[in-house]
């Protein structure tokens, strides 16, 4: 279960600097400790976006967004 804390201001502040520096300009961002990893989250995932484009079947969707997901994992090495 996900649990939202409120950052002050200026923790805030320095949080965008960071991610920034990183080019993650996104309203959404998951940091994940145990795996040293930040990921950006969109307002639309891929697949939905591809889906509703008529593009994609949901299945090919998914496999799409997972290879996204094991390349940007890969360029973290």
């Amino acid at each position: 279960m996900a649990m939202s804390k409120k950052l002050d201001h200026e923790t805030a502040n320095q949080l965008r600097t960071i991610f920034s520096k990183l080019n993650l300009d996104s309203r959404k961002i998951t940091v994940d400790l145990y795996n040293e990893t930040v990921e950006s989250e969109d307002e639309y995932a891929v697949d939905d976006i591809l889906e509703s484009a008529g593009i994609l079947t949901p299945e090919e969707a998914r496999q799409l967004e997972e290879t996204v997901r094991q390349m940007r994992e890969s360029d973290w090495d």
